[in-house]
């Protein structure tokens, strides 16, 4: 037993002078490589932050990286000369960013904005509900997040904090440390740390906090209820509601950049073409034809990105393609629905483009048709010989017109559908929730208007009626004479009198009823919260919603007149839309598409320069000097030859997301030098390991014997 108990502290002893002596004995024989300076071997909270401090490090060489966030209902840009712009809705102030200057990130939260300014500080402009908005006090801050209820910052020392709505927790981010870059999801928050690994704190009810176990992370994106998180090698991992399959990323691969919508995933590829998963309903993953991207922001219902010429894309909510009509010609008549723009061709066949999920553009086949009307999710047409035509959403029945007949003319409201015919009377199908169908006593009508819920009609002398939903006033026209055109809003009505000026009720919020003033109008047509005048001379007035702008008519000239005895639209207005027909046939059209085409936030271009010493070499993307956008992240990949082994990156290393990791990414956010450093394998030490082989022969040797003599002794006694 004695010996036995020898036999441990014996072992234990060879197996530390092992320790001590094969250590030694690589370093004798090894290439020295020089350390990397001091911020590298620190490799302190930021110096991985390859999102949030390319940012601020942009701004003291006097650029700034280009970049989009979006809400639920507003987009932001931010302009390489640090200046915001914004469009969408603004009913709480959340696009006020005009005068925003010095600003080198923003983020974009259900109704309202964030931006980060150079010197570290924080604005905000918006909804300020649960105080989301109260950052004027914060400072040393490297980068932003905000979500419906809560904005978060991370600050220079990798600490983070919040702002707002705690109700699950999401605000508890105060022992957070060696944070490189948050993200902000519907009441939860997540953090990336230098070392790869991911936090989370708040609502956890999707598992979407379930991100412990994740490693070599360089970027996380929070959706509604999902969180997506980008490796270093290009793939992708997500955690959360997958209801909608916005979880389905294990497939992607060669991904330098996600995002995360409410129910929907975007991953922008190293070759600039774009993938997205999940809830499509309004268009928000139609991105596969999208090319040379370098950012891209996901929101509510739709999906915005920022090409390499500093132009921004968008689709989903607003960006149907409602706006696309350039192309057209030989229109006589247009017609705007809420997302969804048609056209009559002189020949009587149709054309329509915008949002088609229901059908509402199949136009392609109809002919013989000499008036269009468009309704939220549906399109009629009158055909020449009075009979109907219709395509699209078909819930109400709005669509059920086929038996019509005698018609002369049509309107189309959200979700009903109405026709005077030819002896004056009226008729209507589809939703009648407020009695807006309610036109069967109605006689003398030559025109007739559909709003969100209400029916107007112009009777032959000039008065008006109207029927349905009256919360705001919009029926209120019975005092109205000398009227000779009426058009309907979603909750206003607009009318034209002989004189050529303009009456108006109903709601008027954004001022869509402020026409008191307008002279010399000969058509007019409201949208949901925005009402447009074409005067005589050809020139279009504008007032009311101009979130997307759909009010920028301004410089539209020669727009085609209404013929006397024909009551055709030369004008129409949408929900964010306004189009018209020139005089020559061709539609011009404002809205949230045109102005965002507008949109030019500037350039930046970095250049990278990487080597790297004897041993190995750069493979992925190579060495020498390469030219990236500003804000760009760039997978780089060290491959050591035989004999040699990876040591680190050196360098320009503080925006590398692992400087000890042979596959990382840099982000550009100026021009930097890297190199990659090498060195040899420890050569095999034969002789000591001969030493240690026949010290533990003899170790054994030595057991094996005494328990031998021990085992005669016993057996003799």
């Amino acid at each position: 037993m004695k010996n036995r108990k020898m036999l441990l502290p014996a072992l234990l002893s060879i197996a530390l002078v092992v320790s001590l002596i094969l250590p030694a004995s690589a370093a004798g024989a090894s290439t020295a490589v020089p350390l990397p300076d001091d911020h590298s071997i620190a490799h302190s909270a930021v110096d991985g932050c390859s999102l949030a401090l390319a940012m601020s490090l942009n701004t003291s060489a006097g650029n700034v990286t280009p970049m989009v966030a979006a809400g639920w209902w507003h987009t932001v840009g931010l302009k390489s000369d640090g200046t915001v712009i914004a469009m969408g809705d603004n009913s709480v102030g959340q696009c006020n960013v005009g005068n925003w200057s010095g600003i080198v990130r923003v983020a974009a939260a259900v109704a309202h904005t964030v931006g980060l300014k150079s010197d570290g500080t924080v604005v905000a402009v918006g909804d300020n509900t649960d105080r989301r908005c109260d950052v004027g006090n914060w400072t040393d801050i490297v980068q932003v997040a905000a979500s419906g209820g809560h904005t978060v910052g991370l600050k220079s020392d990798g600490t983070v904090v919040a702002v707002g709505a705690n109700y699950g927790g999401q605000c508890d981010v105060d022992n957070w440390t060696g944070i490189i870059q948050v993200a902000a999801g519907k009441a939860y928050t997540v953090g990336v740390k230098s070392d790869g690994r991911v936090v989370a704190v708040g609502d956890n009810e999707y598992n979407q906090c379930n991100v412990g176990g994740w490693t070599d992370i360089v970027q996380v994106a929070a959706g509604g209820y999902h969180t997506v998180g980008l490796k270093s090698d290009g793939t992708v991992v997500a955690v959360g509601d997958n209801y909608y399959k916005e979880c389905n990323v294990g497939g992607w691969r060669n991904i330098i950049r996600v995002a995360a919508g409410e129910f929907h995933t975007v991953g922008v590829k190293s070759d600039g073409t774009v993938v997205a998963v999940g809830d499509n309903h309004f268009g928000e993953c139609d991105v596969g034809g999208w090319t040379d991207i370098i950012q891209v922001a996901a929101s509510f219902l739709r999906t915005v990105g920022v090409k390499s010429d500093g132009t921004v894309v968008a689709v989903g909510v607003d960006y149907y393609g409602q706006c696309d009509v350039g192309g057209w010609t030989d229109i006589i008549w247009v017609a705007a629905g809420d997302w969804h723009t048609v056209g009559v061709k002189s020949d009587g066949t149709v054309v329509a483009v915008g949002w088609n999920s229901w059908g509402q553009c199949n136009v392609g086949g109809w002919t013989d048709i000499v008036q269009v009307a468009a309704g939220g999710y549906h399109t009629v047409g009158v055909k020449s010989g009075g009979t109907m035509v219709a395509v699209g959403y078909n819930g109400y029945r709005q669509c059920d017109v086929s038996s019509w007949t005698g018609i002369i003319q049509v309107a189309a409201g959200s979700s009903h559908t109405v026709g005077v015919k030819s002896d004056g009377t009226v008729v209507a199908v589809g939703y009648n929730s407020s009695g807006q169908c309610n036109v069967g006593n109605w006689t003398g009508i030559v025109q007739v208007a559909a709003g969100s819920s209400h029916t107007v009609g112009l009777k032959s002398n000039g008065t008006v009626v109207a029927v349905g939903y009256n919360n705001d006033g919009q029926c209120n026209v019975g005092n109205w004479t000398d009227i000779i055109q009426v058009s309907a809003g979603g909750v206003h009505t607009v009318g034209v009198k002989s004189a050529g000026t303009v009456v108006a009720v109903g709601a008027s919020e954004y001022g869509q009823c402020d026409v008191g003033n307008w002279t010399d109008i000969t058509q007019v047509a409201a949208g949901y919260g925005h009402t447009v005048g074409l005067k005589s001379d050809g020139t279009v007035v504008a007032v009311g919603d101009d979130d997307s702008g759909q009010c920028n008519v301004g410089g539209w000239t020669d727009i085609k007149q209404t013929p006397a005895g024909e009551c055709y639209h030369t004008i129409a207005a949408g929900e964010h839309d306004t189009v018209a027909v020139k005089s020559d046939g061709t539609v011009v059209a404002a809205g949230p598409e045109i102005e965002l085409g507008k949109w030019n936030l500037g350039v930046i271009k970095d250049a990278l320069i990487i080597s790297s010493t004897t041993g190995g070499s750069v493979t992925t993307p190579g060495e020498g000097v390469f030219v990236h956008n500003a804000g760009v992240m760039v997978r780089i990949v060290a491959k050591p030859e035989k004999g040699y082994r990876f040591v680190n990156w050196t360098g320009d290393v503080d925006t590398i997301a692992n400087v000890d990791a042979a596959l990382t990414v840099i982000t550009m956010s100026g021009n930097y030098s890297i190199t990659a450093n090498f060195e040899e394998k420890p050569p095999t030490n034969w002789p000591l390991i001969g030493g240690v082989i026949a010290a533990v022969v003899a170790v054994g040797l030595v057991i094996f014997f005494v328990r031998r003599k021990r085992a005669a002794r016993t057996k003799g006694g």
